[in-house]
């Protein structure tokens, strides 16, 4: 972030002017495509609040359900239903009593291993998609919701990972995490999570105060690497925010 100016920074007051901000931009890139919708989720705390408020009128009733397909960042290599597992926290709090059960890709987790479920959900996307290869005049996903670690990971690409320089496959496993849940994972790659229309990270709090301030000078972290082929917004309140930050 800081001199790359395909990040935008906005400064919300709190972490409800997020969520209503965020939701405010997903129905704008849904009512941008009259087509089909592909929406990707992301895990962790930060877009509980988001989900809860999408689940809520005036914001339920202003997305054409049917046209839209949700998928997924990362997971957790746990049982769907586990508290710690990413998908079932969208689909209890929002998905599954709106969203058709064919529009919701989770990311499987029945499976042998986590490079077994990363290979099952690369085709699940290439056959979503209809190609093998991507190709940035056709982004994979309208919108991508994205969050920042403690350790400035973003979905599960975690510093020094070697998923990080992955180009060729769509998803891999991670068989151990740096940070807790200390549980193995199943991540998308860059080149699929940067394949889309506008990725929106939220950031709230003041536990994020630290991370937000090396990301803002500009450090090497995952969540730095992360850019769409269109926008790149950050929506922050102002707890996360370095004390005397001077921005937008």
């Amino acid at each position: 972030m800081g001199p790359r100016d395909h990040h935008r920074l906005v400064t919300l007051s709190d972490p409800d002017e997020v969520a209503r901000t965020a939701a405010e931009r997903l129905l704008a890139r849904i009512d941008a495509n009259p087509g089909r919708i592909a929406i990707c989720l992301t895990g962790g705390s930060s877009p509980k609040r988001l989900y809860g408020l999408l689940a809520t009128e005036p914001y339920r009733g202003r997305i054409p359900w049917e046209r839209v397909h949700w998928f997924i960042g990362d997971e957790r290599f746990v049982a769907p239903g586990d508290p710690l597992h990413n998908m079932s926290t969208a689909r209890k709090i929002l998905l599954d009593d709106c969203a058709p059960a064919a529009n919701i890709h989770p990311i499987p987790t029945d499976g042998a291993s986590p490079d077994e479920s990363a290979a099952r959900y690369e085709r699940e996307l290439k056959s979503f998609y209809g190609a093998e290869r991507l190709n940035p005049a056709k982004p994979l996903f309208d919108l991508v919701l994205m969050g920042a670690g403690p350790d400035g990971h973003t979905a599960s690409l975690f510093p020094g990972y070697a998923a990080l320089d992955e180009r060729e496959r769509w998803a891999v496993g991670v068989p151990t995490a740096p940070v807790e849940p200390y549980v193995p994972r199943i991540t998308l790659t860059f080149p699929v999570l940067d394949t889309c229309r506008e990725m929106l990270f939220e950031v709230a709090g003041p536990d994020k105060r630290a991370i937000l301030t090396r990301l803002l000078a500009g450090e090497n972290l995952p969540a730095n690497r992360a850019q769409s082929i269109g926008e790149t917004v950050w929506l922050v309140d102002k707890a996360a925010l370095p004390e005397n930050f001077r921005g937008e």
